[in-house]
């Protein structure tokens, strides 16, 4: 059975979590106060969940989700996730992260900064442009007239396919939009960004993002 390990547990991380164990996925989930306080949540989860620190989420997964505010990107574990697939699904919000020049000047992304925070793991951008409800939610079976799509970014094919995987397990269309240099793409405020749309929509929204805003 493959493992997730969850870093951050608040809505998004919360959500992955209780569609990945509805199929058949093990969790362990981590947050930044301690197991112990996700107790609840894993009694919710159920027999398939557990709690666990960062180190301990990153070092269980078969792959991991990181799921935590842009500013705590230096506490996330570097050792553990060698040689893993990550996916990221933060974004860059400067009213709560603090500015980051080279963010701001759209030379750079959140991703890829976090790629190089975790240069022997392999990134990829994803479930960052859908309300975290939707996630339990929107996802249809494969062929839906309209289904809704999703998109990912990654310097590595074998992690955006890993995306696509889960995407597609979690009901949804894939859009991949390339290398993690072009993940800002479907960032904040941008035509894309959680906003309901099918493949068609998100490939053309991605198309006429503005590279800052």
């Amino acid at each position: 059975m493959t493992t997730i390990g969850i870093i951050g547990a608040g809505h998004i991380g919360s959500q992955i979590a209780r569609k990945a164990v509805q199929l058949g996925y093990e969790v362990v989930i981590s947050n930044s106060r301690g197991p112990e306080t996700l107790a609840d949540l894993v009694a919710e989860l159920g027999r398939h969940a557990r709690a666990a620190t960062a180190a301990e989420a990153a070092a269980a997964g078969d792959f991991a989700v990181v799921t935590v505010p842009f500013k705590s990107l230096a506490d996330i574990p570097v050792e553990p996730l060698a040689g893993k697939i990550v996916i990221d699904t933060n974004n860059y919000y400067w009213e709560r992260d603090g500015h980051v020049p080279a963010l701001d000047n759209g030379e750079a992304t959140s991703s890829g900064l976090l790629q190089e925070h975790l240069p022997t793991s392999k990134v990829a951008k994803g479930f960052n442009h859908i309300m975290s409800t939707q996630i339990t939610t929107d996802g249809t079976p494969a062929d839906t007239p309209n289904r809704r799509a999703l998109a990912t970014a990654s310097d590595y094919p074998e992690a955006g396919e890993l995306v696509a995987r889960l995407y597609d397990e979690f009901g949804f269309d894939t859009v991949t939009i390339g290398p993690l240099s072009e993940s800002w793409r479907v960032e904040r405020d941008r035509p894309a960004y959680v906003v309901r749309q099918n493949a068609v929509e998100l490939t053309e929204n991605l198309a006429k993002a503005p590279r800052t805003i």
